[in-house]
């Protein structure tokens, strides 16, 4: 409750059944989260190979799976994006007929 002692107002600005261009940009939206993320695990498991020097047998082993998962989750993000791209391009054809006329009359 407010202060006033009203109740707040419930949020309900996400529908609950999603589109599938939106299945597709938050694909798109966690995949780069994952890029970026692997991408400072690897430098920083880099950092740690280099100024550390651990001597443990399985850090030969792991400091190189963030690297290997940030090409993995490049090249998913490209793909999804790619997609994206192209289902938003293939969506503005269809729903706008005068997008010609646009272009001829800028």
């Amino acid at each position: 409750m407010t202060p006033s002692g009203r109740s707040a107002p419930t949020c309900r600005a996400r529908s609950r059944h999603r589109t599938g261009r939106s299945r597709l940009a938050r694909a798109v939206r966690y995949a780069g989260r994952l890029l970026c993320w692997s991408l400072g695990t690897a430098m920083a498991s880099a950092a740690t190979d280099l100024l550390l020097a651990p001597h443990a047998q399985w850090w030969s082993y792991a400091w190189p799976v963030p690297w290997i998962l940030t090409c993995v989750s490049a090249l998913t993000w490209a793909v999804l994006r790619a997609c994206e791209k192209n289902a938003a391009h293939s969506s503005t054809d269809v729903e706008d007929p005068h997008r010609d006329e646009w272009e001829h009359a800028a």
